[in-house]
């Protein structure tokens, strides 16, 4: 009986934390509805929409430093206190946000404080809820991550309502507020996973995914010195690249070389949206019935067919959506297998930092793909060194091995 109570328990505090870290991941989410507010920022302050603009880059930068050390976090204080101190960060950031009267004000509290408590709150629920559902590491993801995508869906829908009806600066009060309540309220639900033994984590997980008996947890000392770490760093900050640029600047692709008018072009929002939540669940579900390096291939074979549609035809409006559907597909995908994709690479008690430093590459590849467009002008140049990344991850991903620890603690390697 006790046995039996001990699971009931176990099972009802895993699929706790699970609908707590979906609710969090909602908020958390929330922050790509930014676009919604450049307009009116510009107005307000008084500078242009380009200035007002890079408040997003440096958030998605920030959201990248703090998912890095989400873990240390983690360690010390805890998955819940962390994520509570998440809530209430970034409900202060939108405060000063609503209050901010120049772009440097602006910048700190949207960009800095905002993207250090999305970071934090982010990836430390995510990777903590996988560790509580090793059979199912894929459709887990898939649950939170995509979570976080509808996030942006729901709050375009409030953050517009609310700019129409309240104003600029009550929209970021009501929008702290409520982010701050859902952050807090998800963390009550929480639990820190129990540290897995490697053996029982072996047993439990999908064979496709993990078939070596003997492997044991790389500490991120050790993953670091792997070359699929760094292989996989590359291929990560590459779709993040892909991702994130051609999302950012979606609707100016269709105005620039398709000759779409502003209304036409702004559909590709929608499209984006649709392709990039469907990526995060079909690609997240299957990664838990074939290997994962495999969805990452697909995802990479996607993306290529998006960037050539774009790099070599002569678009129309039909090709124009098929491409950034293709893209964001491949993005939202890649962003859900790849957490369960480094546990299996690396194990699963040390994932929140393995998969933490290795995430830096999302504000990394957004940034660098802002830099390369900004440098070069048009969007060719950008389109070619993406597409030249890509075909270099397609065969890192065909040829990338597991790594193995013996127990003398010499590397060895073994086929995926």
């Amino acid at each position: 009986m006790s046995d039996k109570s001990g699971m009931q328990n176990y099972n009802r505090t895993r699929w706790l934390t699970l609908v707590g870290t979906i609710l969090t991941q909602l908020a958390l989410g929330s922050v790509y509805t930014w676009s919604l507010f450049n307009g009116q920022l510009s107005e307000k302050l008084g500078e242009p929409i380009s200035r007002v603009a890079l408040t997003f880059g440096i958030l998605s930068l920030c959201l990248a430093l703090a998912s890095s050390v989400a873990g240390k976090l983690q360690e010390r204080f805890g998955v819940r206190t962390v994520t509570i101190a998440a809530g209430l960060l970034m409900a202060a950031g939108f405060a000063l946000t609503a209050h901010s009267d120049n772009v440097i004000m602006l910048y700190i509290s949207a960009g800095v404080l905002v993207g250090l408590a999305d970071g934090a709150g982010y990836l430390l629920t995510l990777t903590n809820c996988v560790k509580w559902f090793p059979e199912r590491k894929g459709m887990i993801s898939a649950c939170s991550i995509g979570a976080y995508g509808l996030g942006s869906l729901l709050f375009k829908f409030v953050c517009g309502h609310l700019l129409a009806t309240e104003g600029l600066q009550n929209t970021f009060m009501i929008w702290g507020g409520v982010a701050m309540v859902m952050v807090i309220a998800g963390a009550l639900m929480m639990k820190d996973a129990p540290k897995q033994e490697t053996a029982a984590v072996t047993r439990e997980e999908n064979s496709l995914n993990d078939s070596s008996n003997d492997r044991r947890d790389f500490t991120l000392a050790e993953a670091v010195r792997a070359p699929q770490y760094w292989m996989l760093a590359l291929m990560f900050l590459t779709a993040c690249m892909s991702g994130l640029y051609v999302i950012g600047v979606a609707k100016d692709i269709g105005q620039s070389l398709v000759k779409l008018d502003a209304l036409t072009a702004a559909n590709a929002v929608t499209v984006i949206a649709i392709a990039n939540l469907s990526g995060r669940l079909v690609l997240g579900v299957l990664s838990d019935k074939m290997q994962r390096i495999r969805v990452i291939s697909i995802a990479q074979i996607v993306s290529l067919v998006g960037m050539s549609l774009m790099l070599f035809t002569q678009m129309n409006e039909m090709m124009f959506f098929l491409s950034v559907a293709c893209v964001a597909f491949s993005f939202g995908g890649t962003i859900t297998v790849y957490p369960s994709l480094v546990s299996d690479f690396f194990g699963l008690n040390n994932m929140t930092k393995n998969y933490g430093l290795l995430y830096l590459g999302f504000g990394i590849g957004s940034i660098f793909a802002s830099l390369v467009a900004s440098l070069f002008g048009g969007f060719a140049v950008t389109f070619s060194i993406i597409t030249a990344l890509l075909i270099v991850s397609l065969v890192l991903s065909a040829t990338i091995r597991l790594p193995n620890k013996s127990e003398e603690g010499h590397n060895t390697l073994q086929h995926v």
